[in-house]
């Protein structure tokens, strides 16, 4: 067995405008910053043998604060890059209404194959990150590894752990900085814990509304 800590990056500057990041980058907040330290004093005091990241730099400013509270050295791996949301990316909700009608609509309607121009469908997109957390599982048995990585790659090892189709609505949001904790052994993916802040102060939970992602 192999037990992957899940952690999505600290709170953005995107996240707080409400727009989609996908494989575009914004930094940090102040509160991103925080959420980080906090997670990072806490895994201080956890054993794990190896800290991945996606390699995008919102999960990588993530993860250098766990690396300077724990010595660790950080992996990162494309694999675990955010999903590809292509002319997408960059625009709040409303502006991609305005500016992309039709393709807004086929995404709303959650369908699994589609793909907006430039980006990834849910299943393609749910198939290369569960993979490359295989792939991380099948290097690490028997160990506990941290892996610092997007929301919706969180939501895609969930669905995948409670057998939960992409065509349905989650019901909760999928936290900045939560620790998510799962197991893969011979029988599949299990979900210990699931958006664990128990570190953060009750001020610092970052509470954008996702649950219909």
């Amino acid at each position: 067995m192999a037990e992957i800590l899940l952690i999505r990056h600290g709170e953005t500057l995107w996240n707080q405008q409400g727009r989609m990041q996908g494989q575009h980058d914004s930094p940090l907040t102040p509160l991103g910053m925080q959420q980080a330290r906090q997670l990072a004093k806490r895994l201080k005091t956890t054993g794990f043998s190896t800290l991945y990241s996606s390699d995008l730099g919102r999960a990588h400013q993530t993860a250098r604060c766990i690396a300077d509270a724990t010595g660790h050295e950080i992996v990162a791996d494309s694999g675990l890059r955010e999903r590809a949301f292509g002319v997408f990316e960059g625009l709040t909700n409303t502006e991609i209404k305005l500016r992309h009608p039709d393709l807004f609509e086929r995404f709303a309607g959650r369908d699994p194959d589609f793909e907006m121009p430039g980006g990834e469908s849910a299943a393609r997109f749910r198939d290369r990150c569960v993979g490359a957390l295989e792939a991380i599982a099948a290097r690490h048995k028997g160990e506990t590894i941290v892996v610092v990585t997007h929301g919706l790659v969180l939501d895609s090892l969930y669905r995948t752990a409670v057998r939960m189709p992409l065509e349905v609505p989650r019901g909760f949001p999928l936290l900045n900085c939560s620790l998510n904790t799962f197991r893969l052994d011979d029988k599949g993916w299990f979900a210990a814990a699931v958006c664990d802040v128990t570190h953060l102060g009750s001020d610092d939970v970052t509470r954008f509304s996702d649950a219909n992602v």
